[in-house]
């Protein structure tokens, strides 16, 4: 197990890419906690852990409120130890016209996206600083490297977590704490679902007519699997990937090749 004695928190952890995430640390030897707005969530992916027989906790949070994520990661540390590594996936999205933006969605989106990954990420630092080790690991997106229609807060929020993982990246480069980020293309995930549900009210198409227009993005001409995204998110997360460092890792079928 290439994880034992490592202490993990996962947020947006209740379900999609987020979950296959946090299961796929367990399975390598992390304690892991799982966060979401979803307490129900949460402790159904909970108990998916406990099953392996691995240490875990479940926490309520909301990313954007910094109190709440400053009590989850003190709860975390009592429960499980020190974090020694931090996934920032908690995310949104939304499909509308720029001219048609709702500045409330606007806020909302960065807050979620970029705000969130800062909030949960000066949380965790000081203590990796102190032990002088860490992984951070912050899911953005390919939306993070090129445009993506009806999508400019979605794709502005995660450009800024690739610009953000890269400028702290630097920061922390000679305190054996490293800091990545994962671009998946379109997966088999809710978040995708509710995608093309907006392509069918906006077009007419069928839903299977819709899905298939987002396949298409894919050389592979498939959405991508949360499990593929989990398996970059545990390579990163050893110890042995520390000179790994700075990078956005595109999960995306070959997509965007840069």
């Amino acid at each position: 197990m290439r994880l034992k004695d490592q202490v993990a928190l996962v947020t947006g952890s209740g379900r999609g890419i987020g979950r296959e995430i946090a299961l796929a640390l367990a399975r390598e030897g992390a304690a892991v906690a799982v966060a979401a707005r979803s307490q129900d969530e949460v402790n159904a992916v909970r108990k998916e852990i406990e099953g392996m027989g691995r240490r875990t906790c479940a926490g309520q949070c909301d990313v954007t409120d910094r109190d709440q994520v400053a009590r989850l990661v003190r709860e975390v540390e009592a429960t499980l130890g020190p974090i020694t590594i931090l996934v920032n996936n908690a995310g949104i999205a939304a499909s509308v016209k720029t001219v048609e933006m709702d500045d409330a969605l606007w806020e909302r989106i960065l807050r979620v996206n970029l705000t969130g990954t800062y909030l949960c990420t000066k949380a965790v630092l000081p203590g990796m600083l102190r032990r002088q080790y860490g992984r951070i690991i912050n899911l953005a997106s390919t939306g993070g490297k090129v445009g993506f229609l009806y999508s400019a807060a979605y794709c502005a929020s995660k450009h800024g977590v690739l610009g953000f993982t890269r400028a702290l990246a630097l920061e922390v480069a000679k305190h054996g704490i490293t800091v990545n980020a994962i671009c998946p293309g379109f997966a088999e995930t809710r978040m995708t679902d509710e995608s093309i549900r907006r392509i069918v009210e906006k077009t007419g198409r069928t839903p299977e007519a819709a899905r298939q227009a987002l396949e298409a993005l894919n050389p592979q001409q498939r959405l991508i699997r949360p499990e593929e995204v989990a398996a970059v998110a545990v390579m990163l997360a050893t110890p042995g990937a520390g000179g790994i460092h700075g990078q956005a890792i595109n999960v995306d079928g070959g997509a965007v090749m840069s």
